[in-house]
């Protein structure tokens, strides 16, 4: 039996709740172009969205433009984004993809995910997260916020975050695609996050959550109230 018309009934039912909760789907990371947009989506990497917006400033103030970076040590830039963590690797892939988008394309960040993806410390997610909201073109960048909610939602197996882009891809409009990726992210940061996470009271796992999801929960309660000491006897008879 296939099962894709009643999985994309269930993705147009989530697609309307994602668009009545975020009509608005402004771009997490402070940029002011598709260099400095790449430049803050590459140190996004294990590291937070507001810890960039904090640190990208620092090192945009020093160099904003890959003519300007590649003039500063790869010192220098390491010492700037020390706190977004993987810094040595970060400032090395920040400075070698400055100096080829200098020689090979001009000054200007490659419109195309084929030079992305070429440039050093550019890989898929961060190659779709540019050619979407830099450049407008549809993509659907898959992070592991996405690829776990995906699975939640039964939209996808949760084999890999290439298998969750293709299942969506197929599941959603191609023109929703960019904004579907931000709204999608701002859902996980406010109603389902990773740990602690209630289906009962998601507005979307409430409704097409895996069984499992619930299954989980309801032993993990039972645990905790199992272990929650019993009153005294003392506590429980009134005076």
């Amino acid at each position: 039996m296939d099962e894709m018309p009643a999985k994309k009934e269930k993705a147009r039912e989530i697609m309307q709740i994602l668009e009545e909760l975020y009509p608005q789907t402004p771009i997490p990371l402070q940029h002011q172009d598709a260099y400095t947009l790449l430049i803050a989506v590459l140190l996004s990497a294990q590291c937070t969205d507001e810890r960039v917006n904090k640190i990208s400033p620092l090192l945009f103030g020093r160099a904003q433009t890959p003519e300007a970076m590649v003039k500063l040590e790869v010192s220098d830039i390491e010492e700037i984004i020390k706190p977004c963590g993987l810094a040595p690797r970060k400032a090395t892939a920040i400075s070698q993809l400055s100096r080829i988008i200098i020689d090979r394309h001009e000054g200007r960040v490659p419109a195309n995910f084929h030079d992305l993806e070429a440039l050093p410390g550019v890989g898929h997610k961060t190659a779709s997260v540019v050619m979407s909201q830099a450049f407008g073109v549809p993509a659907f960048p898959v992070d592991t916020h996405i690829h776990r909610l995906a699975f939640r939602w039964g939209l996808s197996s949760g084999k890999n975050v290439e298998t969750t882009e293709a299942d969506l891809k197929k599941l959603f409009p191609k023109e929703k695609w960019n904004s579907l990726h931000l709204q999608i992210i701002f859902f996980g940061r406010q109603y389902c996050p990773a740990r602690g996470h209630n289906p009962y009271a998601c507005p979307i796992c409430s409704r097409f959550g895996r069984k499992a999801l619930f299954d989980e929960f309801d032993q993990a309660s039972q645990k905790k109230t199992s272990r929650q000491p019993k009153a005294k006897k003392e506590d429980q008879d009134p005076d």
